[in-house]
């Protein structure tokens, strides 16, 4: 019985996440996970992962990637993905949010194109500032490392020459995701988007999720949990935060984000009180 009580709670995901004072960084969020797997999502910042341990298998656009150790993948804004285990004991990944300051949307397509980049110099000035971000103190370490970052992740990623970076963002289901954009916490109904974009409401949903790989109502959950976990990470408690970020109640906030992060926003508040490991 012991046994088996060990080994249920090794299976339960162990995360830490922060906001450091560094401008352009959203969130510092470590993770190790075992069994599992994030359904499609989005998040509204860039998503900088290195893998520590094992690796994860995920879609992209529609296309399958995975993250071997040695590589930074650089999952852009607005994108729908997902992330699974690629190996028997489950990944430790260390991941940064960055918002538009450090990488623009013009590089998003390129980043669609090829989210896995293999350089062990950025590999290595990853793991550098992750190191220098949970260290008070060391803002101007971890704010100049992220710049010379942002430079080389700029390098692997602009646009070539004659690039459509409107190729995958059709008019229609742009106009939605504009409209999801404005009313993350009020909502809007189906039918009040359909007739302010002039489209019936059966081809607007067939339109964003040919145009995204995701539904609205999924697109517009992710924005949420997104919302959520900075409001935890500022010390939110989940009942107010559920409030602040568009969920009917706590429990309403506590499924979605427990399928999108892994964890309860309960246990995610407290590892951001924490702090930084080691703090």
């Amino acid at each position: 019985m012991a046994g088996r009580r060990k080994d249920q709670r090794s299976t339960q995901p162990n995360v830490s996440a922060w906001r450091p004072g560094v401008p352009g960084v959203v969130e510092v969020f470590h993770a190790h996970y075992t069994e599992y797997a994030y359904p499609m999502h989005v998040h509204d910042a860039w998503t900088l992962l290195i893998v520590d341990d094992g690796a994860v298998r995920y879609d992209l656009d529609r296309h399958e990637h995975g993250t071997p150790h040695d590589t930074v993948s650089l999952l852009p804004p607005h994108v729908p993905h997902n992330g699974s285990p690629a190996t028997p004991d489950g990944f430790r990944k260390r991941v940064l949010y960055l918002d538009a300051s450090r990488l623009g949307d013009e590089l998003i397509g390129a980043a669609v194109d090829a989210p896995d980049l293999r350089d062990p110099v950025l590999r290595r000035r990853v793991g550098q500032l992750h190191s220098a971000l949970a260290l008070p103190g060391d803002e101007l370490e971890a704010e100049s490392r992220l710049t010379l970052i942002g430079e080389r992740l700029r390098a692997h990623l602009r646009p070539a020459e004659g690039t459509d970076a409107a190729r995958r963002d059709p008019v229609l289901a742009r106009r939605l995701r504009e409209l999801l954009d404005e009313r993350v916490v009020a909502g809007i109904g189906l039918e009040e988007a359909a007739a302010l974009v002039s489209a019936h409401p059966a081809h607007l949903v067939r339109a964003f999720s040919r145009a995204y790989g995701i539904a609205p109502h999924q697109y517009l959950m992710s924005r949420r949990v997104d919302r959520a976990r900075r409001l935890l990470l500022a010390g939110g408690s989940p009942a107010d935060v559920a409030g602040a970020t568009g969920f009917y109640d706590q429990a309403h906030l506590t499924r979605h984000f427990k399928r999108l992060v892994g964890v309860t926003p309960g246990r995610y508040r407290v590892s951001g009180a924490r702090g930084a490991p080691g703090g």
